[in-house]
């Protein structure tokens, strides 16, 4: 308060009024005197496309040209060796058009990608409904007047989102082991019997599930949050007039209001969904017998295991398909004009 007082006391003086005054003037003669260039405007977001350009829009239709080749990435000859450091660069190898073989072979051929396209689907489809629902009645419970330190449940819930991937699945995987795991000895403490989280298929997708909602919870809490936060109060009282229940009021008042950050949350959480990788990967490896291999994780072995780089890249195709088409469904259909 004393600082301010002070600031507003020598803004007031009539020399400081002047220098004040003097420097607007030279400000604007030199503003006056710098000449306009044309596509200026251009110039200062041309980063933007640049690396837009370089580190999105090249890979993708690169993956694009390469889906319809053979390519294993290295050939068995080499190229370079460094007999100090023992270290042998093989050489590139050739690129072979080979047309939509790649993408019959996927379609109608492999066994293994039909798996992964049913594992992706099916924690999709559990997941995502799971965790919208949950994350918009957390967000109702932590929208309501009566509860208190809102702050301190807010960052509880949402500390997951800042945890690593590796270290967080890490975490799951002790918690859910068969033999060793927290949740099993916790079960047979009670008296029920061990559950196969791992080892069993069914209850190692659902395991998945519950890993990756506990993460992503928190993160849909936040934005459905904020979107109840922008809600007029005035709509509620106005249903409250009309003699609404709270159950009225929630789906003629909340919902409809609501529905654009929905949107954001369900098209967000499927692309999310479709790119799951680290948690199969670290708890479950993709197993019992590829029960929980994902897409993307299919798409790891073909490129950086099998090097069969012209493979994946068609998979990577039919998945960046699949899930444009969803987003665009949903948007069409959930969305408004």
């Amino acid at each position: 308060m004393v600082l301010s007082a002070i600031q507003s006391k020598v803004r007031s003086l009539p020399a400081y009024q002047r220098v004040s005054d003097q420097l607007r003037y030279r400000r604007q003669g030199v503003s006056d005197a710098v000449p306009e260039v044309p596509g200026l405007p251009y110039l200062y977001i041309s980063p933007f496309f640049v690396l837009f350009g370089i580190f999105l829009l090249f890979p993708t239709a690169y993956t694009l040209y390469l889906s319809f080749f053979s390519y294993q990435g290295a050939s068995n000859e080499a190229l370079l060796t460094i007999p100090l450091l023992k270290v042998t660069i093989p050489q590139i190898a050739q690129l072979e058009f080979i047309g939509l073989d790649h993408y019959q072979r996927l379609l109608f051929e492999d066994s293994l990608f039909r798996q992964s396209l049913f594992n992706t689907s099916f924690i999709f489809l559990v997941q995502v409904p799971l965790m919208v629902i949950l994350g918009l009645a957390t967000a109702l419970v932590l929208d309501a007047k009566f509860i208190r330190a809102k702050g301190l449940f807010r960052t509880l819930i949402a500390l997951p989102v800042a945890t690593g991937l590796v270290a967080y699945s890490t975490i799951f995987l002790l918690l859910f082991n068969d033999d060793i795991g927290m949740i099993n000895y916790v079960l047979q403490s009670l008296g029920a019997s061990a559950i196969p989280w791992l080892s069993d298929s069914w209850w190692a997708r659902i395991t998945l599930v519950i890993a990756v909602t506990w993460r992503w919870l928190g993160y849909n809490m936040i934005i459905l949050l904020a979107g109840l936060q922008t809600i007029p109060e005035q709509l509620y009282e106005a249903a409250e007039i009309d003699g609404a229940k709270r159950w009225e009021k929630f789906r003629y008042v909340t919902l409809p209001q609501l529905r654009p950050v929905l949107l954001f949350v369900v098209v967000s959480s499927t692309i999310g969904t479709f790119q799951i990788f680290a948690e199969p990967f670290v708890i479950t490896g993709g197993g019992p017998s590829n029960a929980t291999i994902t897409m993307v994780q299919y798409i790891y072995r073909q490129a950086f295991i099998q090097l069969n780089l012209g493979y994946a890249s068609a998979v990577s195709v039919v998945l960046v398909a699949l899930v444009s088409v969803m987003s665009i469904v949903q948007i069409k259909y959930g969305g408004t004009e």
